[in-house]
């Protein structure tokens, strides 16, 4: 069976739904046993049509035996806490139709189910990024935290605390909603950070960073813990495409008019859809 991992999906149902049917008959007219797939958070938000790339991508899992699943990203949280009432809707949501919907209760309890990482094939998965202190192992028991938390029973009250820039360091000390909020800063928000660890929130527009600034992608910094596995994760279109050695970023901008890409994991193949541009480059544009 092979695995095949999506990148950010945005509300752009088409595309969502054209490329796994692409990724079913193949496998099917190969002979194949039904193929896992992956995708890499932020399911909706953006696009023109979030509720039902939602619905979509949840139908497909039940149905799957586990084959199917998403790790959550920055915008399926925002939708969590919009529900809510903790966060208020933006003026380039898309997820109105989804909290008017009469599934709505459905799809968000589904939606809350999710992990924040998964480790296949020696792959791990993130919507954002992997603090460079953070081992494979560690990355998933820090994820499970949160998981732990958004499942709970008090799981709206996480939500409340959830939110803001610090502490922009990881410690092992670290303890209650800062210590939560930090893995979901790593796991769902970062781009980049310092030599040290330290992650910086400001930098969306851009794959690089001024060298006297001392930050750099996340995956660049030096004696990185998860350089052991291929680290797999969507969230910086402005990156783009990425297939490299233990790395692979699959965020291709496709709510911008840019692709949505599909990475077979087990032999690198990629299968991308074009999409027109739905949104306009703006200084929102990656925002959580």
């Amino acid at each position: 069976m092979k695995t095949f991992v999506i990148g950010d999906l945005q509300g752009c149902h088409q595309q969502a739904v054209a490329l796994v049917e692409r990724i079913l008959a193949q496998e099917h007219a190969a002979g194949a046993p039904p193929p896992a797939i992956l995708f890499c958070g932020d399911l909706i938000n953006r696009g023109p049509d979030s509720l039902a790339t939602l619905r979509y991508v949840q139908a497909l899992s039940q149905g799957s035996d586990g084959r199917i699943d998403t790790v959550l990203g920055n915008h399926d949280l925002h939708l969590l806490a919009v529900a809510n009432g903790i966060r208020p809707e933006s003026a380039a949501d898309t997820i109105m139709p989804i909290l008017g919907a009469p599934d709505r209760d459905a799809l968000l309890h589904w939606l809350r189910q999710r992990p924040l990482a998964l480790l296949h094939k020696n792959h791990l998965l993130v919507h954002g990024g992997v603090l460079p202190q953070w081992s494979a192992a560690e990355t998933l028991a820090h994820a499970a935290e949160v998981e732990a938390a958004l499942r709970g029973p008090d799981w709206v009250g996480f939500l409340r605390q959830m939110y803001g820039n610090s502490p922009d360091r990881w410690s092992d000390g670290l303890a209650g909603p800062e210590r939560l909020r930090c893995i979901v800063n790593a796991l769902t928000r970062m781009r980049f950070c310092s030599a040290d660890g330290v992650m910086d929130f400001k930098l969306k527009e851009s794959a690089k960073a001024d060298p006297a600034s001392g930050l750099m992608p996340w995956f660049e910094v030096p004696g990185r813990r998860t350089a052991d596995v291929t680290v797999v994760f969507g969230h910086w279109s402005a990156l783009g495409l990425q297939l490299k050695p233990r790395l692979i970023a699959l965020d291709s901008g496709c709510v911008w008019g840019g692709q949505l890409s599909a990475v077979c994991l087990d032999d690198r193949q990629l299968l991308q859809e074009e999409c027109p541009q739905i949104c306009v480059h703006t200084g929102a544009r990656h925002g959580a």
